[in-house]
């Protein structure tokens, strides 16, 4: 099964707790910036995403949502 991983960039703080719990390495700190000023966490390998929902559980700021990829459209 695949899956899609969500980042709201405006929460975000940029903890990177996301980054370091993830088995997988889906997800990175921005070179970015958002509009408060921290560099937030973005999906550079959702393939990868296996859903355990370890980034969604340990985000202190609720920016991270992983559900199931609708199939067919």
């Amino acid at each position: 099964m695949r899956y899609t991983v969500e980042i709201n960039e405006e929460f975000c703080k940029g903890c990177g707790y996301c980054v370091v719990i993830c088995p997988r390495e889906v997800i990175k700190l921005s070179e970015g910036m958002n509009k408060r000023g921290y560099h937030f966490a973005t999906v550079v390998r959702e393939d990868r995403c296996i859903g355990c929902k370890s980034c969604e559980y340990i985000c202190p700021d609720f920016a991270i949502f992983v559900y199931p990829k609708k199939e067919g459209g």
